[in-house]
């Protein structure tokens, strides 16, 4: 018996068996390469802590070897993860941040010196705007900005501070040019999880 390609039955079978088909050849692979993602997501986690910390332009293995070789130990506050770091004979501590921008979800690091002043930081985004708010990932010189700015005032609140116009340069920075709500954000995520450090250890 001829099958009648031009049916509709013999449409709807083919279809739903490429489906099938299609559907197990994409799970194969994405399990397939889900390890190696895995690793990949591991180590760009490792070198945005290192970039809070001033240590760039590293390759994979020389990230993975610097990271074991500064970072003592992980923990967390609060539900926050924290990293407990050694640079250069220097006691840093590494607190992760998390907040939302214009678009989308913001994140970063912040490197924190014994003397209650930033080390260095980092700020990652998912969907700020290209050349704006993208700018606090993309431009290595507005993080460096944040380096030697206070933390805390002497009663434990939180200074640290992103801002439009820079009125107490001991403890504020610039806001990203063209980006003020991206750069609130930014601001926030600080103030946030750093008041979560500071009411953990205050407990």
């Amino acid at each position: 018996m001829k099958l009648n390609t031009n049916s509709n039955a013999y449409i709807i079978i083919y279809s739903a068996i490429l489906v099938v088909i299609v559907a197990f050849l994409l799970a194969f692979v994405y399990q397939a390469l889900k390890p190696m993602q895995d690793a990949n997501v591991a180590l760009d986690v490792k070198k945005q802590i290192l970039y809070s910390l001033n240590i760039r332009d590293l390759d994979g293995a020389e990230a993975e070897a610097k990271y074991a070789e500064v970072v003592k130990v992980e923990r967390e506050i609060n539900g926050q993860k924290v990293y407990e770091c050694q640079v250069d004979g220097k006691e840093i501590l590494v607190a992760s941040l998390k907040g939302m921008g214009l678009w989308g979800g913001i994140s970063g690091y912040l490197a924190i010196n014994g003397d209650n002043t930033v080390y260095g930081a980092y700020f990652n985004h998912e969907s700020e705007t290209a050349g704006l708010g993208a700018e606090i990932k993309d431009s290595q010189e507005w993080q460096e900005k944040f380096i030697g700015k206070k933390i805390f005032d002497e009663n434990g609140n939180v200074v640290l501070s992103v801002v439009k116009k820079v009125e107490d340069a001991a403890a504020q920075v610039d806001c990203v040019t063209g980006a003020t709500l991206t750069s609130n954000g930014v601001d926030a995520m600080i103030k946030d999880c750093l008041k979560n450090i500071k009411k953990a250890e205050e407990e």
